[in-house]
C-alpha cells in the first residue's frame, strides 16, 4: 500500500512550510509560460508541435498553483496525500508542455527531475520511485506516440532511457537525503525536549534549594532569583531583568565594589529587607555567555548552626575530659573542706578561708556543670508556640521560684494570636536566663519586661527581655557573648553564651538590641513561622 494516513502525523511545521516553497517555485514557472503565452513571444521549440495543448497545459499549471495555495491556506492535513497530488500533477502538465514543444529536444526533462527531486524530498518516502516510475513512462509514451503519430519530429530513445535513469538515481538520492534530514531533526527535536526536560529539572532544584541564588546578566539584569534569594533579601516577585540597584542598592554597591576597585567576593552583609544576616559569594560567569554574575547567598543563622556542632562535639570531648580530670580532685577538696569545718574550734583555723575554699568549689563544679550541659543537649525540635499562653505560664513560674511579686515580671505579646517556632525547652532556657540576668540588675519594677511582637520589616516574630538596670559599658558589649566572660565574680560566664548557642539551633539569633543609663534590652529574633527547621 503506497499511502498510508497515519505517516501524515509525522510531518509538522517545518514540512508544511517545504511544501509552500515548493509551491511559489511551480508559481514562477507558471507564471513565465502563462506570461510568454500572452505577450505573443513564445520562443523555439515552446508549443512547436500544438500551440493549444501547451497553452491549456500552462493555463492549468497556473491554476493549479493557486488551487493549491489556498486549499493548503485552510487544510493543512494529509500532507502526503497532497504532495503526491501536486508532484504527479506536475509530472502529467510538464509531460503535456513536453510533447506540444516537440518531445526531449524541449529541454523540459530538467523540469520533470526538478519536480521527482522535490517529490522525494518531500515525502521522504518510497513514493519517491513512484514518481519516478511515473516520469518515466510518460517520457516514453511521448516518445512512442510521436514515432508512431507525429512524422514531423524524430524520437529519441536513447535520450528517454538515459532521462528515465536520471529520475530514478534523483528519487533514489532524494530518498536517502530526506530520511537522513529526518533522523537529524528526530535527534534534533528529541534533544531539544531532553535540554527543556533539563532546564526545567534545574529550576525546580534551583528553586527548591534552602541556599539565595541570583544571576545577573552582564548589565546588573536579575536574570534568575530562586525563592531562597528572595526571601533572604525580604523580596516578592521579581519581574524578569529587573535592575539589581532597584532591589537592593546596598548589595550592588558591594558588587561594583568587588568588580572594580579589588573589594571582598565573600562577604557578610545585612540584607535591609530582611533584617537577615548574610554570607555572599560572588562569581564572575564566561564572558561569552549571556549571564555575567552569579551570586550566592547564605544564611549566616544556618552557617553559625553548622559551625554550632562542630564544637559541641569539641566542646563533649573537652567536657569529658573535665569531668574526667577536675571533679575527681575537686570533690576531694570539697569533702576536705566540709571536714575541716566539722572539727573543733581549736583546729578549725580561719572561717573565712573555709568558706572561700567550700564556695569556689561550688563555682568550679557549676562551671563543669555547664560545659556538660552543652556537650549533652539534644538536637532542636522546633515546634509552633502560641506565645502569648506560654509567656503567662512562664512568668507566674518564674516568679513563684524567686518568690517574687507577679508584677515583678511582665509580659507583652501583640498580637495576642502570635505564633513562633522554637524547641519550648530550649526556649524556657533562654528566657530564663535572660529574665535572671535582668532581675539581677534592675532597680525598679518591673524588673524583668518581656515583649513579643512581629517586626515588620522582616515578618518575622521577635522577643524583647528589658530590664531597668545602669546599662553595659562599651567594653563589656564587646565581649558579652565570649565562654567564661562575665562582670560578676559569682556568676560562671557561660549564661549568654549558652543562650545564644540555643537560639542559633533554632536558627534564631541573641543581640544586644540597646543599652543605655536606663536600662537594657536583649533580643531574640525568631525565625519566620512557617519555615521549616533544618537539620545538620
Amino acid at each position: 500500500m503506497l499511502y498510508n494516513p497515519e505517516k501524515d502525523r509525522s510531518y509538522d511545521k517545518t514540512s508544511w512550510r517545504a511544501v509552500g516553497y515548493f509551491n511559489l517555485y511551480r508559481f514562477l514557472v507558471a507564471a513565465l509560460f502563462v506570461s510568454l503565452i500572452w505577450i505573443w513571444e513564445l520562443p523555439d521549440p515552446l508549443g512547436d508541435l500544438d500551440y493549444f495543448i501547451f497553452t491549456v497545459s500552462a493555463h492549468v499549471y497556473l491554476f493549479s498553483v493557486f488551487f493549491y495555495g489556498v486549499f493548503f491556506h485552510f487544510q493543512q492535513s494529509y500532507f502526503r496525500l497532497q504532495v503526491t497530488v501536486l508532484v504527479l500533477a506536475d509530472i502529467l502538465l510538464l509531460s503535456l508542455m513536453m510533447y506540444a514543444s516537440g518531445g526531449l529536444s524541449s529541454g523540459f526533462g530538467m523540469l520533470l527531475i526538478i519536480a521527482v527531486a522535490g517529490g522525494s524530498l518531500l515525502t521522504a518516502d518510497k513514493l519517491s520511485f513512484l514518481f519516478a516510475a511515473v516520469a518515466s513512462i510518460s517520457v516514453l509514451i511521448q516518445e512512442i506516440y510521436i514515432d508512431f503519430i507525429q512524422f514531423a519530429y524524430t524520437p529519441n530513445y536513447i535520450h528517454g532511457g538515459f532521462l528515465g535513469i536520471t529520475f530514478f538515481t534523483v528519487a533514489w538520492l532524494g530518498y536517502i537525503l530526506a530520511r537522513r534530514v529526518q533522523v537529524s531533526e528526530a535527534l534534533a527535536q528529541q534533544r531539544a525536549f531532553d535540554i527543556e526536560g533539563l532546564s526545567r529539572l534545574n529550576e525546580q532544584i534551583v528553586q527548591r534549594l534552602q541556599s539565595g541564588i541570583i544571576v545577573l546578566d552582564n548589565k546588573y539584569g536579575v536574570r534568575l532569583m530562586n525563592a531562597a534569594a528572595r526571601r533572604l533579601l525580604g523580596l516578592k516577585a521579581v519581574p524578569d531583568q529587573t535592575p539589581l540597584e532597584r532591589l537592593t542598592p546596598e548589595l550592588t554597591e558591594k558588587l561594583d565594589r568587588w568588580l572594580y576597585h579589588g573589594g571582598d567576593r565573600i562577604f557578610v552583609f545585612k540584607s535591609p529587607g530582611s533584617g537577615i544576616d548574610l554570607q555572599v559569594s560572588l562569581t564572575r560567569l564566561r564572558k561569552e555567555t549571556k549571564f555575567g554574575i552569579l551570586i550566592f547567598l547564605e544564611d549566616m543563622a544556618q552557617l553559625r548552626q553548622r559551625a554550632q556542632h562542630i564544637k559541641l562535639a569539641s566542646l563533649g570531648r573537652l567536657a569529658a575530659s573535665i569531668a574526667h580530670e577536675v571533679r575527681n580532685p575537686l570533690g576531694a577538696i570539697s569533702h576536705a573542706g566540709q571536714l575541716l569545718s566539722e572539727t573543733g574550734e581549736e583546729y578549725r583555723g580561719d572561717d573565712r578561708l573555709l568558706q572561700i575554699i567550700l564556695d569556689q568549689s561550688q563555682r568550679v563544679n557549676a562551671i563543669i556543670e555547664n560545659v556538660q550541659k552543652i556537650s549533652r543537649r539534644e538536637t532542636a525540635m522546633p515546634q509552633e508556640i502560641m506565645i502569648a499562653d506560654w509567656l503567662d505560664e512562664f512568668c507566674t513560674e518564674f516568679a513563684e521560684q524567686h518568690l517574687l511579686e507577679r508584677d515583678a515580671i511582665t509580659a507583652i505579646v501583640e498580637p495576642r494570636s502570635l505564633s513562633i517556632r522554637m524547641d519550648a525547652t530550649q526556649l524556657h532556657q533562654v528566657l530564663w536566663n535572660l529574665a535572671e540576668n535582668a532581675m539581677r540588675y534592675s532597680r525598679d519594677k518591673p524588673l524583668v519586661d518581656i515583649r513579643c511582637t512581629i517586626k515588620q520589616e522582616t515578618e518575622r516574630p521577635v522577643i524583647d527581655v528589658i530590664d531597668t538596670g545602669p546599662g553595659i559599658s562599651d567594653e563589656v558589649k564587646e565581649h558579652l557573648f565570649e565562654p567564661f566572660f562575665t562582670s560578676d565574680s559569682r556568676g560562671s560566664g557561660l549564661g549568654l553564651y549558652i543562650a545564644r548557642e540555643l537560639c542559633e539551633a533554632n536558627q534564631a539569633s541573641l543581640d544586644l538590641y540597646s543599652s543605655s543609663g536606663s536600662g537594657s534590652c536583649f533580643r531574640i529574633s525568631l525565625a519566620h513561622v512557617e519555615r521549616k527547621h533544618n537539620l545538620f
